[in-house]
C-alpha cells in the first residue's frame, strides 16, 4: 500500500467530506433514534458499491473484502448526537434540540471516506475490512446491542480500531495520538437514587421524614469513598449531577431521586465502589429514618488496548503522516516536561469491543484554542476543524489495509 498515494486520493476527497459532514451536522440524532442519518450513511455506502446490512437497533455493516484470502480488520465510527441546544456559531448549526458536540458526525464522515478509499483499493486488500456504524454510544447501548446481533462474526473479526476527534487540544488540527497498551478509557456506570420518606408541612417537620435531608448527608458522604477508602493510584471520580424533589418551598416532599455516575479504570475498584455506594446510600437513609434503593443502569467496562496492536497502529500512522504529525502516547508524556498528565476520564463503548478482538483507540486533534476552538467536547459552542477530515480518512483506510498486509 502507497502512504503517499492514498495520502493524495483522501485530499481529493475533502470537499465532499466537508459537505457530508455538514449534513450529517445540521441533521443530528440521538440514541437509536437515527433514521435520517441511517438514512443517507445507507444510500452513501450503496452508491459506492457496498452493501450494507442493519446490525441490531440502528447500526450498519459494510464489508469491503480483497481479492486475497486474510483476516478481518473492524474500523468503527459512531454516529449519534447529544440532547444539547447547539449555540456554535457555524451556518450549518442544528435546531432539533440535538448537537453533534462531541463529533460523531466527523467519525461518520471520516468512515465514508474511508470506504471510498477502500472501495477504490480493493483488489489490494489482503483480507476483509469491516466498516462499523454505531448507534447510541452517548448512552453506552450501542457497541454492546450490535455485538450481541452478531457484529464480531460472519466474518469473524480479528483485530478492531475506533478514531475519536478531540477539540481544544494543543496541537496541530491533524495531528495524532496512538493509545498506550493498557486502559486509555475508564468504565463508566449510570445509577440512580432513591431516598423515600414522608412528606409533611414545611413547619411541622416533625410529623414526617424529611428525604431531602437524607439525600444531603447521601451526598456528602459518597465523597469519603475515594478519600478514605481507595488507596492512592486508585483513579475514580463519582459525580451526582442531579438531585430532584418537592414543588413547593414550604413542603417537605415524600422522596427525592438523585443522578450519578462513577468512572474507574479497573474492574476491581468499579465492583468495590459501586457496593460502597449502596452500602453508604442505604445505610445513611437509615440513620435518618429514611429509606434508599440504588438502581445502576447503563454503563460499559475499560477500554483495553492491545500491546502488538499499539506498536502496529503507530508504525503505520507515522508512515502515512510523517512523525512529525504522529505520536505514540508514550511519546507525549516523555515531551510534556514534568508536567501533570493524566488519563482521559471520558468512557467510551467501544470498550465492549476491546474486551473481545484485539483493539485500538486513536485520537486526532480536531481544532486548536489558539485558532477558534476553545470549547471542550459536549460543549453547546463547541466547533471541530474540518481541515481534519480527509487525513482522518486515509488513517481508518491505511491502518485497516497495512494491518491485514502484515497479518
Amino acid at each position: 500500500m502507497d502512504a503517499k498515494q492514498l495520502w493524495e486520493e483522501a485530499a481529493k476527497l475533502q470537499e465532499t467530506l466537508v459537505t457530508d459532514r455538514r449534513y450529517l451536522h445540521a441533521h443530528a440524532e440521538t440514541g437509536f433514534d437515527l433514521k435520517d442519518t441511517l438514512a443517507f450513511v445507507k444510500k452513501e455506502l450503496q452508491e459506492m458499491g457496498y452493501e450494507p446490512v442493519e446490525c441490531g437497533k440502528a447500526g450498519l455493516v459494510a464489508l469491503a473484502r480483497g481479492k486475497k484470502p486474510g483476516k478481518v480488520f473492524l474500523i468503527r465510527g459512531d454516529m449519534d448526537a447529544l440532547p444539547i441546544q447547539e449555540q456554535a456559531d457555524v451556518d450549518f448549526a442544528c435546531s432539533n434540540g440535538r448537537m453533534h458536540a462531541c463529533g460523531h458526525d466527523m467519525h461518520t464522515t471520516m468512515m465514508l471516506g474511508a470506504a471510498r478509499l477502500l472501495k477504490q483499493h480493493e483488489d489490494e486488500i489482503q483480507g476483509t475490512v469491516k466498516l462499523m456504524f454505531q448507534p447510541s454510544e452517548e448512552t453506552f447501548e450501542g457497541s454492546k446491542d450490535m455485538i450481541a446481533s452478531g457484529l464480531l462474526e460472519n466474518p469473524k473479526v480479528d483485530a478492531a480500531l475506533m478514531i475519536h476527534v478531540m477539540a481544544g487540544m494543543p496541537f496541530e488540527a491533524g495531528t495524532v495520538v496512538v493509545s498506550s497498551p493498557g486502559v486509555s478509557a475508564p468504565a463508566a456506570d449510570y445509577f440512580e437514587i432513591t431516598v423515600r420518606g414522608k412528606g409533611c408541612h414545611g413547619s411541622m417537620p416533625n410529623t414526617g421524614v424529611d428525604p431531602l435531608n437524607a439525600a444531603a448527608h447521601i451526598l456528602i458522604a459518597l465523597q469519603e469513598i475515594h478519600a478514605r477508602e481507595l488507596a492512592m493510584g486508585d483513579q475514580a471520580v463519582l459525580t451526582i449531577g442531579t438531585m430532584n424533589a418537592g414543588t413547593a418551598a414550604n413542603v417537605i416532599p415524600d422522596s427525592v431521586v438523585m443522578g450519578g455516575s462513577l468512572r474507574t479504570f479497573d474492574e476491581d475498584t468499579r465492583s468495590f465502589m459501586k457496593e460502597r455506594l449502596i452500602q453508604i446510600s442505604e445505610g445513611i437513609a437509615k440513620a435518618f429514618r429514611a429509606e434508599a434503593e440504588v438502581i445502576f443502569g447503563s454503563g460499559c467496562p475499560t477500554l483495553v488496548n492491545d500491546k502488538e496492536l499499539a506498536v502496529c497502529a503507530e508504525k503505520y500512522v507515522k508512515e502515512l503522516m510523517g512523525k512529525g504529525r504522529a505520536f505514540s502516547a508514550e511519546e507525549l508524556n516523555a515531551m510534556s516536561n514534568g508536567e501533570k498528565s493524566s488519563k482521559t476520564a471520558g468512557s467510551e463503548d467501544f470498550a465492549y469491543v476491546s474486551q473481545e478482538v484485539p483493539s485500538i483507540m486513536l485520537a486526532l486533534a480536531a481544532g486548536q484554542p489558539q485558532k477558534g476552538y476553545c470549547y471542550p467536547q459536549h460543549h453547546p459552542m463547541v466547533k471541530f476543524d474540518e481541515d481534519v477530515l480527509a487525513g482522518g480518512s486515509a488513517v481508518y483506510a491505511y491502518t485497516a489495509m497495512r494491518w491485514l498486509e502484515e497479518h
